[in-house]
C-alpha cells in the first residue's frame, strides 16, 4: 500500500520537478522581466502541484482505506463550524501567496521608466514600422519568406513565416521603451523571449519595455487577429552588444545619407522596360500581392482587381498618385514613405504591363518626383485626350531632366506663405492633428499622461505662441515629441498650432499664418 502510495506521489510531483526540462514547458526567456515571468509560473506550478497532490492524496487514501468492503461506515456530519473556516482560511492564505509575487511582477512589467532609448512601432495591415526617437532612424519590417515557399511549391525554410527583410534592432543592458500604435486595426506586438506583448490600438498609446540580457536573434509575430494576412506578421529583433548597436546607428545614418543621394541620382537615370518590370514584379510580390494577389485579381469587394481596371487604363498620373497618396477610407496605403521613386515607378510600369494590360507605358522616377505638378498631369491628361491613347511618358535623358527641373519648381512653388482666415486655419488644422498628432494627444486633445501630456489648458498653450512655434518645429529632446519642420509645410504647422491653441475649450483667440513658421524657423 505505502509503495502504491509513493508512486502515485511521484507521479503527480515529478512533473514539476522537470519542468524547466520540458521542450512544452514556458521558457526563461532573456530579459530580467521573462525570468521574474518563469519564476512567477513555476511558483504557481508549484503550488497547483502540492494542492493536486494533498487533494487526490486524500481522495485516494480514502477510498483504499474507507471502502464499504473494509467495513467502513461513513461519517454523518452537518454544519461544521471549523470546516467552513478551514476551507475559508486556508484557499484566502493560497490565493495571498500568488498575489504577493504576481503583483510584483506586474508592476515591473508596466514602468518604462527612465528608458536609454524609445522606439516606436506602428503595426498595419501586414507589416511593422519602427521609428527611433532622435535617431533619425525609422524602417518597415516586412515578411521575407519567399512566395513559392508560402504557396507550397518549396521547401519550407528553418524559419518559415518567421523571417523579415528588416530586424528590428537592440542593445542589450539598456533598457528599451516601445510605444505601441496602429494605422488601421488592431495588432498586438509579441516577443516570447522578451515577455513583452502589447496590442497596438489605432489611435492610441500603449508603452511597454525591455532590457536583453544577452546578444542573439528573437522571434516573434503579431498575437491579435488583424486580417487576411494576420499569420503574415513576423517579428525579428536583433540583439547586438552597446559597442555594435552603437556602430549600426551610424551605419545606419550613413546608409540614409546614401540612399537619400541615390534617389535624388535616380531622378536623372532611364531604365529599361525590362528592368523596370523586373524590380516592378519583385516590389509587387512584396508590397502587393497579399492585397492584390500574385495574378493581379485582387479580392473582389474587398481589394480590386488590377487587370484592365479603371485605374490602369486611366492616366498615369493617377495611378501615381493613389501609390504614392493612398485612398482614404480604404486599405490602400500611401507608400511614398515605404518606397523610393523608383520603386514606386516600377510597380506602376509592371502593373499596367502585367496579366495582359500591356499598355506599353515606362514610368520613370523622375516621372514620380513630378507626379504633384499639376500643370504636367493636365498636359499629359489632354495629351491623352487629344491622341485618343494612352501618353507615352518621356524616355529621353532630357526629356528626364526638363521633368526633374520641373519638379523642382513644383515643390518650391508648393511652400505657400498666404494668410488664411480663422475658420481656413481651423480647418486644415484639425486635418493635420487627426493625421500626424492625434495618435499620442488623443483626438480631445487629453494626451495620455504622463508619457503624452494633454494640450486642454496646457502651459504650451497658454505660454507664448514662439514657444509653441519651436516645440512644434524642432521637437522636444529626451521626448517622444518629434520635429515637424521636415514633415509639414509651414502653412500646415501654422494651421495645427492654430488648432491647438482654439479647440477643446482653449480659446486662445490666436491665429498663426506661415509667414510666422517661417521667420521662426529662419
Amino acid at each position: 500500500m505505502k509503495q502504491l502510495l509513493y508512486s502515485v506521489l511521484a507521479l503527480l510531483f515529478t512533473p514539476a520537478l522537470v519542468a524547466s526540462e520540458m521542450p512544452l514547458n514556458m521558457t526563461k526567456g532573456v530579459t530580467d522581466i521573462s525570468g521574474q515571468v518563469y519564476s512567477l509560473h513555476m511558483i504557481i506550478l508549484y503550488i497547483c502541484c502540492a494542492i493536486g497532490i494533498v487533494v487526490f492524496g486524500v481522495m485516494i487514501y480514502a477510498m483504499i482505506n474507507h471502502r464499504k468492503s473494509k467495513g467502513a461506515v461513513a461519517a454523518n456530519f452537518h454544519e461544521s463550524t471549523k470546516v467552513e473556516i478551514l476551507w475559508t482560511v486556508v484557499p484566502f492564505i493560497i490565493l495571498i501567496g500568488m498575489a504577493i509575487p504576481a503583483t510584483k511582477t506586474l508592476i515591473a512589467m508596466e514602468d518604462p521608466s527612465n528608458a536609454d532609448l524609445t522606439i516606436k512601432v506602428t503595426g498595419s495591415q501586414w507589416k511593422w514600422h519602427y521609428s527611433y526617437f532622435d535617431k533619425d532612424i525609422s524602417f518597415f519590417s516586412l515578411l521575407s519568406t519567399p512566395r513559392d515557399q508560402i504557396e507550397g511549391n518549396a521547401t519550407k525554410g528553418e524559419n518559415y513565416l518567421l523571417e523579415v527583410d528588416k530586424p528590428l534592432v537592440l542593445p542589450i543592458n539598456r533598457k528599451v521603451r516601445f510605444l505601441m500604435t496602429s494605422e488601421d486595426v488592431i495588432h498586438s506586438w509579441w516577443v516570447p523571449a522578451f515577455a513583452v506583448k502589447k496590442d497596438a490600438n489605432p489611435g492610441f498609446i500603449n508603452e511597454a519595455w525591455t532590457k536583453i540580457d544577452k546578444p542573439g536573434i528573437y522571434r516573434g509575430q503579431c498575437a491579435e487577429l488583424c486580417g487576411k494576412d494576420h499569420g503574415f506578421m513576423p517579428i525579428v529583433v536583433e540583439a547586438l552588444s552597446e559597442e555594435d548597436f552603437d556602430a549600426w546607428l551610424i551605419a545606419q545614418q550613413q546608409e540614409a545619407s546614401n540612399a537619400e543621394a541615390a534617389a535624388q541620382a535616380a531622378l536623372s537615370q532611364t531604365l529599361t522596360m525590362e528592368e523596370l518590370m523586373s524590380q516592378g514584379e519583385q516590389v509587387y510580390m512584396a508590397r502587393c500581392a497579399a492585397c492584390h494577389q500574385p495574378n493581379g485579381a485582387g479580392l473582389p469587394g474587398v481589394f480590386p482587381s488590377l487587370i484592365g481596371s479603371p485605374m490602369i487604363k486611366g492616366a498615369v498620373s493617377g495611378h501615381i498618385d493613389i501609390v504614392v497618396n493612398g485612398k482614404p477610407g480604404t486599405a490602400m496605403q500611401a507608400f511614398s514613405q515605404q518606397l523610393t521613386a523608383t520603386e514606386i515607378a516600377a510597380v506602376v510600369t509592371f502593373e499596367r504591363n502585367a496579366w495582359g494590360n500591356d499598355s506599353g507605358e515606362m514610368v520613370q522616377a523622375a516621372d514620380i518626383n513630378a507626379n504633384g505638378n499639376a500643370a504636367t498631369d493636365d498636359a499629359a491628361d489632354s495629351s491623352a485626350n487629344d491622341t485618343g491613347t494612352p501618353t507615352t511618358l518621356p524616355a529621353t535623358l532630357d526629356d528626364t531632366q526638363s521633368l526633374e527641373n520641373e519638379a523642382v519648381a513644383a515643390t518650391a512653388a508648393a511652400v505657400v506663405l498666404d494668410d488664411l482666415t480663422m475658420d481656413e486655419l481651423m480647418a486644415m488644422g484639425e486635418k493635420v492633428y487627426m493625421t500626424s498628432c492625434v495618435a499620442c494627444h488623443q483626438a480631445t486633445g487629453a494626451g495620455l499622461p504622463p508619457a503624452f501630456p494633454s494640450l486642454v489648458g496646457s502651459p504650451v498653450i497658454k505660454g507664448p505662441v514662439t514657444d509653441h512655434l519651436e516645440i512644434v518645429i524642432n521637437g522636444k529632446p529626451g521626448t517622444a515629441m518629434q520635429a515637424f519642420a521636415q514633415q509639414l509645410t509651414p502653412q500646415e504647422i501654422a494651421a495645427v498650432i492654430t488648432y491647438e491653441r482654439n479647440a477643446w475649450g482653449n480659446n486662445s483667440g490666436d491665429a498663426v499664418q506661415a509667414t510666422d513658421v517661417d521667420g521662426h524657423a529662419k
